[in-house]
């Protein structure tokens, strides 16, 4: 049972008396749960658990009325969804308690305890066990994550897991329970169990056939094994797969593996695999030219991450073009630069698929439609929905000079966008600048410098970039005469784009000709976040970090 900690709540009890004290606890890492001592309560219709589901996603955080009404109504809410929001929350509370769901004077925040959502008692679990791993003690390491894997019930989210709003989350989820299958490999293979873990990952690689890092653990469990034609024969296997499916060569960790096989390396006796990929950026190009306006934005990073530079077309005929432009652009980069070409009849599925086997923490996509309606293209709009890594959306192409500018009003997507400025400014060595609104002495609404302040201590404290505020007028005028001498400018998605689009900030930069990207968060850390994230469902730069 998940719960460890019983703190006392007022819930309604489900076995006939009014209210009374019990403990409540919630699962999501299979069907979405909730129970009262252990007993399972009846949460009702479809948009009831979709509701509850969203709140537990983002437990202990204030999740918006307008979040909520536009998840639920797949970005086309109607007239009455925040009448429907209400209701769904009034309803819940009649299940879990008039305690559980507190209001909040922009929407709705679930407290849920640490040990009562069976996510933060697999995270502990699994936190627990590195640090079990960081003193060799892989037994112990071992023993904690298989208690962490035993919470799942079956698929992340349950029935809920394939609808829109849930799309990226359930990736997340189920990305986290296969890395923590990955480090019980790692662990076990410290013990001494390699035939054991080969027949494991061999059931994994079967359902995860592009994986690197497993493929790498199979061959290394093989070779311990005494398997060495085997273990090989999975490099050869996964070089062909990679090659037919994407058009791309293995990566450097599985080449490695395999070098190290062929000479017999002792380094491969009992030591650590040396499976970790470097962190990777994937970009995806419309059209041949498209390359030129992505690469720019990333180049300075070539140097610390893997770039994979993704073509796809929709006729055959255009194969040998894309290809070629490619390569071409490829060749700019000395090493770490890897291509992969190929037809797609459905772009968007190939795209997060190419960013889920490669762990990217970035997708950069060069805007193929015009981006500044009422709303989104729609397949954008799905790409946004269904990655799990940041989606970063390029608009022209960077000056030649000039400092990079992050327009910051502390939204969900802004923190992901001074993700990437970080990375980018680290990687030039120039400045920050950050750019807030004013006052306003008509309405009485300060400058937003103390916002700017706790961004510049992130970015300050996670990668050591200088920075400097700006503050600039509460307008869109005002804000594109602000940016103008940035070399880039890169700013986070409006909150509420399934019903608004960019937003007009967004339209007046994009007017205005601005070298933009413009970033949407998804739910895996960022490039930024602790290694430990990996294990965890989201992380964050926040205040409490800052400060």
């Amino acid at each position: 049972m998940f719960i460890r900690k019983r703190a006392a709540l007022v819930v309604a009890n489900p076995l006939g008396d009014a209210y009374r004290l019990g403990v409540l606890g919630f699962g999501i890492l299979g069907p979405i749960e909730a129970l009262y001592d252990g007993t399972p309560l009846q949460l009702g219709g479809p948009r009831r658990r979709s509701t509850l589901a969203l709140l537990l996603l983002n437990a202990n955080r204030v999740l918006s009325i307008d979040q909520l009404a536009d998840a639920l109504y797949a970005g086309r809410p109607p007239v009455t969804a925040v009448t429907q929001v209400h209701r769904q929350v009034s309803e819940l509370r009649k299940v879990l308690g008039s305690k559980a769901i507190r209001t909040q004077a922009s929407g709705y925040l679930i407290n849920v305890p640490r040990g009562q959502l069976d996510l933060f008692h697999f995270e502990e679990l699994v936190s627990d066990a590195a640090e079990a791993m960081s003193r060799s003690d892989a037994a112990r390491a071992a023993r904690l994550l298989k208690e962490a894997l035993a919470l799942w019930r079956g698929d992340a989210l349950g029935d809920l897991g394939g609808e829109e709003p849930f799309v990226s989350h359930t990736r997340r989820l189920e990305e986290l329970r296969l890395t923590t299958q990955e480090r019980l490999a790692e662990a076990e293979l410290a013990l001494g169990r390699h035939p054991e873990v080969a027949a494991e990952l061999e059931r994994l690689v079967a359902g995860h056939p592009l994986r690197e890092s497993l493929r790498a653990l199979q061959m290394l469990a093989l070779y311990r094994s005494g398997r060495q034609a085997e273990a090989l024969e999975v490099f050869r296997k996964a070089r062909t797969e990679l090659v037919d499916q994407f058009g791309i060569e293995p990566g450097s960790a599985l080449r490695a593996m395999e070098r190290a096989i062929l000479r017999q390396d002792s380094t491969l006796e009992l030591e650590p695999s040396g499976t970790d990929e470097p962190q990777a950026i994937l970009l995806v190009a419309s059209r041949d030219d498209a390359f030129d306006e992505l690469l720019p934005f990333v180049q300075p990073l070539a140097a610390s991450r893997e770039l994979i530079l993704a073509r796809l077309t929709a006729e055959e005929d255009e194969l040998a073009s894309a290809a070629a432009s490619a390569k071409a652009h490829c060749r700019r980069f000395s090493d770490g630069a890897r291509t992969a070409v190929f037809t797609s009849s459905d772009w968007v599925d190939d795209a997060t698929r190419l960013a889920d086997s490669y762990a990217a923490q970035l997708v950069l996509v060069d805007a193929a439609e015009r981006i500044d309606g009422e709303h989104l293209p729609d397949e954008l709009a799905a790409l946004l929905d269904r990655s799990a890594a940041d989606i970063g959306i390029v608009v022209g192409a960077p000056r030649v000079s000039g400092e990079i500018f992050i327009p910051f009003g502390g939204g969900e997507h802004d923190w992901a966008a001074l993700e990437l400025a970080t990375w980018l400014a680290a990687a030039a060595g120039t400045e920050l600048v950050l750019v807030g609104t004013g006052s306003d002495r008509q309405s009485g609404r300060r400058d937003a410098s103390r916002l700017l302040a706790h961004a510049a201590l992130a970015a300050q404290r996670l990668a050591g970039v200088s920075t400097r505020p700006l503050l600039a007028p509460p307008s869109a005028d005002g804000l594109c005469n602000a940016v103008e001498p940035a070399v880039a400018v890169i700013i986070g998605l409006t909150e509420n784009w399934r019903s608004t689009g960019i937003g007009d900030a967004r339209r007046a930069l994009v007017a205005a000709g601005a070298p933009l990207v413009i970033v949407h968060r998804g739910p895996r850390p960022g490039g930024l976040a602790p290694n430990e994230s990996r294990t965890r469902f989201s992380w964050t730069l926040d205040y409490s970090q800052a400060e």
